[in-house]
Parts: structure tokens; sequence; C-alpha cells
């Protein structure tokens, strides 16, 4: 599902270059529900941009779902994200003029869904994350809890192969960042591949294994076959 082989990301300043990522080597399973830890700094959120399609890599390879994606340009790159890979952020992303079935909505319109379909699958994304009653609500008219299972319905509603969530509970009490989490055990049930960037150790216990990061280089990768460090 998702391949990356020696992936090294660096930035370059006025005075040096910084490096985020060195060789990194992950192979992550379809259908794994996979956590990723590390301190603030560490290089976590840059990988996930990475895997995402957000970022490009300095130098390595990366396949997703078989293709390599590695030298794809701008275009190809959003029609991946947008066919198959779902967002989760830390603080929603949600578009404050348009109620929940709306920013539910906005995927599918960049894949041009026709406008009745859109409705009909954004409504189904917000049934299946509990809130069939706030479908017409502003984001300012939701709790945050309910902001964020909006966001996940977002990142449902074009059925992706994977759901990148980065910190997804950041940003919500413990009662409510466990429902979330309880969200993305029912997606990674169905088949899904869940990858979770996180700092906090209960939200890394519910996935099946933990990749560790610190300093842009892999600590622990249990199960991983791209090798490295252990």
């Amino acid at each position: 599902m998702i391949r990356l082989e020696s992936i090294c990301k660096s930035y370059q300043t006025a005075e040096t270059v910084i490096e985020v990522l060195k060789n990194i080597h992950i192979h992550i399973q379809k259908g794994e529900f996979v956590a990723v830890m590390g301190p603030s700094g560490s290089g976590k959120s840059t990988l996930m941009n990475i895997m995402g399609c957000l970022e490009k890599q300095t130098s390595g390879e990366y396949f997703l779902n078989g293709e390599r994606v590695t030298d794809y340009d701008q275009k190809r790159l959003a029609g991946i994200r947008n066919r198959s890979i779902g967002f989760v952020f830390q603080h929603f992303q949600l578009l404050p003029r348009l109620n929940a079935l709306r920013n539910v909505e906005l995927p599918m319109i960049y894949a041009a869904v026709p406008r009745k379909e859109r409705e009909e699958r954004a409504v189904e994304a917000l049934k299946k994350v509990g809130l069939s009653d706030r479908i017409y609500h502003l984001p300012n008219q939701l709790s945050g809890g309910q902001k964020q299972r909006t966001a996940i319905a977002r990142a449902i509603v074009n059925e992706p192969a994977v759901i990148l969530a980065d910190e997804p509970t950041g940003a919500l009490d413990t009662k409510t960042g466990k429902q979330v989490m309880e969200l993305f055990q029912m997606f990674h049930q169905e088949g899904t591949t869940v990858i979770v960037v996180t700092h906090d150790p209960e939200v890394a216990a519910v996935a099946d294994r933990t990749i560790l990061i610190r300093d842009g280089e892999l600590i622990k990768h249990p199960g991983n076959p791209g090798g490295g460090r252990k």
C-alpha cells in the first residue's frame, strides 16, 4: 500500500541545510492501522505530508498503492490526493461559511461528482459519523468533536484507500478524543488503511503498530520490512 525507500527531506536556508528526514524506510500494508509518534520537531508531520502527496521528498522513492509517485507533477499528485487519500487535521480545516453538508461535499466537487450524488454521499458520510442532526449547521454552531467528525466525514466521502490523520485528537478533550479514535477503528475494521500521527501514547495504543521517529530518523518500527535501525 505505502512504501517509502531511502526518503530524505532537507531545506536550504541562507546559511545551512536543515535535514528533516534522514534515510526513512517504511512499508505499510493495505488495511493496517499505524501510529507515527515523535516529539515536536521530530519530522513526523513532514513524513505525513510526503505520504499524503502534499510535499515531495528531496531524495528517495515513494510508492502508493503500487504507483511510483516520486516524479509525479502537482496535477497528478492532486488527483491521487483526491482519489486515494482522506485527510484529517488537528484543527479541522472546515470552511466557516459552509455548513457541514457543503464542507463534506468539497472533495467530490474537485472529483466532478454530480450535485445530487454529492449531496446523497455527503449525507451518508455525516450519518456514519453520528451527525445526522447537524447536517445544515455551520462550523461555529458545532462543538470541537462535531467539527472533527465533520472533517472525518469529508475525509471518507470519496472512499479513500488511506486515511491520514495528523494529531486528530489534539484539540479535543479526552472523552471526545476516544470517540474520534473509535471512528478510526471502525474504518480500519472495514478495511481502510489508517495512519495517525500523534504524540499521545493512548492514541497510539489503538493502532496495530507504532512507528517512532526522532530527529528525522526511525527509532522504532516493529513489523516494518523496510529495514533500518531497531
